[in-house]
């Protein structure tokens, strides 16, 4: 099963760093990075797998969130199929 993690918010040093590390701790695979600075904003959308058993969906949520709001971010993370389902055309 993977999942969708975007990350919006002022560009700053080590976001990435951040997010990938929250990624490890969960056993979340990274699959898939594309990233952007809009100006000084930066845009992240990631994929990861979380088919590992030792990846618990709602913890892993829980600890994006709060990295968000550590480093004044807004991180948000979805299965893929809901990911999908809202942006069907």
């Amino acid at each position: 099963m993977r999942a969708i993690i975007t990350v919006i918010g002022k560009d700053t040093i080590g976001i990435l760093a951040k997010v990938s590390a929250v990624c490890c701790e969960n056993k979340a695979n990274i699959v898939d990075v594309n990233q952007s600075i809009l100006q000084e904003m930066f845009v992240m959308v990631m994929m990861v797998d979380i088919s590992n058993e030792g990846c618990n969906f709602m913890s892993f949520k829980d600890e994006l969130s709060k990295l968000g709001d550590d480093i004044g971010m807004k991180i948000n993370i979805m299965h893929e199929s809901i990911f999908n389902s809202m942006h069907r055309i």
